[in-house]
């Protein structure tokens, strides 16, 4: 993954690259489905190789390799224990994470086009009169869940 302004991927699109990964070994996790956990596997390391400038050491690529595999467990479980709560399935509290995943590379996306658009206006001779949206976000990073948050009233039911 790449920028459109540049050749060399952006950390959020690392990040949302690596978060995916992941999530697709919490879910293999969930499955027990011997395969789906081999695959997993392999994608993590495929991902890992795609991604690095200089081939790793053996110990380094073992590292990186538990390393994720150590966030799909955690993952895992606090999908189990968010489901259980909350009455939805893994599959729904997974599917979501990954959705917020996305969501929060799509919206990192959107603010660097928004400041190639204004560095490029300004260059071109035009003052940009809007706010950075760093500036309207106080520095802070967007909620990426906040979309998919429930809605409940006072009682606990639905709210539209």
């Amino acid at each position: 993954m790449t920028d459109e302004h540049g050749s060399t991927p952006r950390p959020e699109d690392d990040a949302a690259r690596l978060g995916l990964v992941v999530v697709g070994e919490a879910a293999a996790l969930h499955s027990g489905d011997e395969a789906a956990l081999d695959a997993s596997e392999q994608n993590i390391r495929d991902t890992i190789d795609e991604m690095i400038d200089e081939p790793l050491t053996d110990r380094q690529e073992e590292v990186v390799e538990r390393l994720a595999a150590a966030g799909g467990t955690l993952t895992a479980g606090l999908s189990g224990a968010l489901a259980a709560q909350s009455g939805r399935s893994v599959d729904d509290i997974l599917e979501g994470a990954a959705r917020s995943v996305v969501w929060q590379q799509r919206l990192s996306q959107q603010r660097d086009d928004a400041e190639h658009d204004a560095r490029h206006q300004h260059d071109a001779g035009h003052q940009h009169d809007g706010v950075d949206e760093r500036e309207d976000h106080g520095g802070q990073r967007e909620d990426a869940g906040g979309q998919q948050r429930e809605r409940r009233n006072d009682d606990g039911r639905d709210e539209a």
